[in-house]
C-alpha cells in the first residue's frame, strides 16, 4: 500500500505541475499571464476576481458582463485589457436613442453615390480587438441583430460583404439586468457574468490611502499610467490577437474533459432546472462554451485535463440572477466533496470477494476472470484517489483563474470532507490490493488464507451466506 500511495502522490504531483510534469511547455506562458494579472490589478482594490475572469475571457475569446453601480472600475478594466492585448479599443455608452452609426460607423457618402450601402468601420466596433459598451441593455432593435452576429460569429455585414471582426472580448456593463425578453439572446452572449460591488469598508481605507499617495482622482480606482519602465514591462507580457487564438486552439486540442466533469455539468443543469425556483435556463451553447473556457483555464494552469475544481468557474457562468450564484457554488462544493462511487466500489469488492472464495476452493478456470475484475477495481480506485488528492491541492495553484479569496473559501469548505472521503477510498484500495495479491498467488495459497488477510470481508461474506434467499 505504501508503494501505491507513493505512486499516487507522484501522479498527483505531475497533474499539479510538479517537477516531472509535462506542462513545462506552458510554464513561460503562465509566468506572463501571472505578470499580466499583476499589471491589470495595479492600483485597483478588491478587483482580483474581475481581473482574472476578464483575462481568461479574452484568452477564450468570450465576452464578460459586469453588473453594478457606476464608478466601480468597469470601464477601466476594459481599457487595461486593451493595453495588455496591444490592440484597438472601442468604447461607447448606449442610450435608448443610440443609433447603429454609434457602434458600427457612419455610412459612406461616396459609396451611396455608387448605390452601395457601406459603413466606414475604422475606429468602430467592427475593427476593435477589445470593446467596452456601457449600458449594454439599452441596445434597441436597430442595433441588436447586428450586435448579436458580431458577438457570436465575429462577423459584420457591411453592404454586400461579410467582414471578419477581430474581436477578442467585449466587456458589457449595466446597472441592472435586462427586463425585456428581446434582450435574452444578448444576455446569453456574455459567457462570464460578474456582479461588481463598491469597495468594502475595509478596502476603502486602502483605496483612499492609494489615492492620497498617488494623487489619483475620481473614485480612487487608478487609471493606469505607464512610465518608460512600465511600458517596457507591459510590452514583454503583451498578448496579440494571434497568440490568444493559438492558446485557445491548443487548449481545445490538448485538454481532455473527463466523464466526471461532463456528468457534473449535466447534473448541474438538471439541478438548476428542477430544484431552483424560478427554474434557471441554461442554453446548450452556454454549456459548450463553458467547457471550452474550462479547457483554456486548465491549459494555462499547466494541466492536460479539466478537473472538478476547474468547475468552480461555473459559478460565474450559469446564473441568470446574481442571487443564484451562491446556490450554484453550494451545489458544486457538494458534488466535488461527495464520496462519489465509494458505496458502489464497496459493493463490487464484496461481490469479487465472494466469487474469490469460491474460486480458491474449487481452483476453477474462473480464476483469471475474477482476478481481472479485482485488478480493474484496484485501478479504478487508484484513479479516484489521484482525483481526490489533486482536489485537496486547492489553494496551491491548481487553477490560476480562481482568485485567492475564492480559493481560500473553497479550500475551507472542501478539505475536511475530502480528507474523510480520501481515507475511506484508501482503506478500500488496501483491501482491493490484498485481494488481487491473493488471487495472483492462488496456486500456493489455501482456501483459508483469504480469511487471515481479509477477516472483515470474510465476516461480511459469512453474514451474507446466513441470510435467507429472497
Amino acid at each position: 500500500m505504501k508503494a501505491v500511495s507513493e505512486a499516487i502522490n507522484q501522479q498527483v504531483s505531475t497533474a499539479q505541475g510538479g517537477p516531472q510534469s509535462a506542462d513545462s511547455a506552458t510554464a513561460p506562458l503562465r509566468a506572463r499571464l501571472n505578470r499580466a494579472i499583476e499589471v491589470m490589478q495595479e492600483g485597483l482594490i478588491e478587483r482580483d476576481t474581475e481581473v482574472r475572469l476578464l483575462l481568461l475571457a479574452a484568452l477564450s475569446q468570450e465576452h464578460v458582463l459586469y453588473i453594478g453601480p457606476p464608478g466601480t472600475a468597469k470601464s477601466e478594466l476594459g481599457r487595461r485589457l486593451s493595453r495588455l492585448c496591444a490592440g484597438s479599443f472601442f468604447e461607447r455608452l448606449l442610450t435608448r436613442f443610440s443609433v447603429p452609426e454609434e457602434l458600427f460607423g457612419p455610412l459612406s457618402m461616396r459609396a451611396l453615390e455608387d448605390d452601395r450601402y457601406v459603413r466606414q468601420t475604422e475606429g468602430y466596433l467592427p475593427k476593435a480587438n477589445v470593446a467596452f459598451v456601457d449600458e449594454i441593455f439599452k441596445a434597441n432593435s436597430a442595433i441588436l441583430n447586428t450586435l448579436l452576429t458580431v458577438l457570436n460569429e465575429r462577423l459584420f455585414d457591411n453592404g454586400t460583404d461579410r467582414e471578419q471582426v477581430p474581436l477578442l472580448c467585449l466587456v458589457g456593463a449595466s446597472n441592472e439586468l435586462p427586463e425585456s425578453e428581446e434582450l435574452d439572446a444578448l444576455y446569453d452572449r456574455f459567457l462570464i457574468r460578474r456582479q461588481v460591488s463598491q469597495v468594502s469598508d475595509a478596502g476603502l481605507l486602502a483605496m483612499l490611502a492609494a489615492a492620497a499617495d498617488n494623487s489619483l482622482a475620481g473614485t480612487g480606482l487608478a487609471s493606469h499610467r505607464s512610465s518608460g519602465s512600465e511600458a517596457a514591462a507591459q510590452e514583454s507580457i503583451a498578448l496579440t490577437f494571434e497568440e490568444c487564438q493559438e492558446i485557445r486552439q491548443q487548449a481545445l486540442r490538448h485538454v481532455s474533459v473527463p466523464v466526471e466533469v461532463r456528468q457534473l455539468l449535466a447534473d448541474l443543469r438538471t439541478h438548476l432546472r428542477e430544484k431552483i425556483e424560478p427554474p434557471v435556463y441554461v442554453s446548450d451553447r452556454r454549456l459548450v462554451k463553458a467547457v471550452g473556457l474550462m479547457q483554456v483555464a486548465a491549459y494555462t494552469s499547466g494541466k492536460d485535463s479539466v478537473s472538478l475544481l476547474d468547475c468552480m468557474l461555473l459559478q460565474h457562468i450559469l446564473w441568470q440572477q446574481p442571487d443564484q450564484q451562491s446556490r450554484i457554488t453550494d451545489f458544486l462544493l457538494s458534488q466535488i466533496s461527495e464520496d462519489d462511487g465509494l458505496q458502489s466500489a464497496s459493493y463490487i469488492l464484496a461481490s469479487i470477494f465472494s466469487r474469490a472464495c469460491i474460486v480458491l476452493t474449487q481452483k476453477g478456470e474462473n480464476l483469471a476472470s475474477v482476478l481481472g475484475e479485482a485488478t480493474a477495481l484496484k485501478e479504478s480506485l487508484v484513479d479516484k484517489l489521484i482525483s481526490l488528492k489533486a482536489s485537496q491541492g486547492v489553494g496551491r495553484g491548481s487553477n490560476m483563474w480562481i482568485s485567492k479569496q475564492e480559493t481560500d473559501s473553497v479550500a475551507g469548505s472542501l478539505r475536511p470532507k475530502l480528507e474523510k472521503t480520501r481515507k475511506a477510498h484508501e482503506a478500500l484500495l488496501d483491501e482491493a490490493i490484498t485481494l488481487q495479491a491473493v488471487l495472483e498467488n492462488a496456486d500456493s495459497l489455501g482456501p483459508l488464507d483469504i480469511v487471515d488477510v481479509l477477516p472483515k470481508r470474510w465476516a461480511e461474506y459469512l453474514r451474507g451466506q446466513d441470510k435467507p434467499p429472497r
